[in-house]
């Protein structure tokens, strides 16, 4: 079966983001690693430095959605497109834990919302947290339109059809994970800089059907399917997509994925860690410049 399992983010404050993470959704930290040169899938943006990944989320991974926060050491800011429309939370504690730490709670059409540093915004739907099952509703992701998308989502990647109304849409891979809303805009999709991946798994054998169905389709293959290694953990095997809209899409091999991705006890330490020694706001400012901006 395939999963479904995270959303990147690029993020140019690492800490001030990690705070709004961790103390005002209240995810934990799942899992840390460090990297001198950019990723082989791009896992990171258009980047060949340093950079870091962290995964955060209301529990393991194993069956939760959580979200990882790409940060690369040379950029401060990405520009936002409209591409990225919000991941909604089951989970009044949110508002709670805002409310507590002076975080704004902005509302939209009657929805309200929480927007962590870099504009990324976090629906929160009023409800007890549930404990039994992950928090995370859905992510929203903008389509120019929605009919073409559902093509490309539901025939050719096989995702369910839970819900269709007006410009809107409601997919998943099986009742008891996070689904994939698509909201057709109107217009074209503007991924800017600050554009992420959504990310799902699927036993490995099948990895090569995916890549020759999208050949098949003349749709697009941005990263071939290859091998990604992680110092000290498992190697595994993805290939990147495009949808019609240009999101990207990442399959991963299941089997090695549910290694490479256990909770890691020591990753809040090596997190702090790797904060604490971060130097490069100091490193530009004695060259007389900021960070680069994308």
């Amino acid at each position: 079966m395939n999963r479904a399992l995270h959303f990147v983010f690029k993020i140019g404050d690492r800490k001030k983001t990690v705070k709004f993470f961790k103390d005002v959704l209240g995810m934990q930290v799942l899992r840390h690693e460090e990297f001198e040169e950019g990723c082989k899938a791009s896992c990171n943006g258009p980047y060949d430095g340093k950079w870091s990944k962290t995964m955060v989320g209301f529990g393991p991974e194993d069956d939760h959605f959580v979200m990882e926060l790409t940060y690369n050491y040379g950029i401060s800011t990405y520009k936002m497109g409209n591409d990225f429309i919000g991941i909604t939370i089951r989970s009044k504690e949110c508002l709670e834990r805002a409310a507590a730490n002076d975080w704004p709670i902005l509302t939209s059409d009657s929805k309200k919302y929480l927007e962590c540093p870099g504009g990324y915004k976090f629906f929160i739907e009023e409800e007890p947290q549930p404990r039994d099952s992950d928090p995370v509703v859905k992510i929203a992701l903008a389509s120019s339109n929605l009919d073409r998308s559902l093509k490309f989502w539901n025939e050719l990647l096989q995702m369910k059809i839970y819900e269709k109304k007006d410009n809107m849409a409601l997919l998943g891979f099986a009742d008891n994970q996070a689904k994939l809303c698509l909201i057709d805009i109107g217009g074209p999709v503007d991924h800017a800089k600050a554009f992420g991946r959504i990310a799902f798994s699927c036993p490995a054998k099948g990895l090569p059907a995916i890549q020759a169905k999208m050949d098949e389709t003349g749709n697009t293959v941005l990263t071939r399917l290859v091998s990604l290694d992680t110092p000290g953990k498992a190697t595994v095997q993805v290939v990147i997509l495009a949808d019609p809209d240009g999101h990207e899409i990442c399959f991963v091999g299941d089997e090695a994925f549910r290694e490479l991705s256990k909770v890691d006890p020591k990753g809040d330490a090596l997190l702090t860690e790797a904060m604490e020694n971060d130097k490069s706001d100091e490193w530009f400012a004695q060259k007389g410049k900021g960070k680069g901006e994308a």
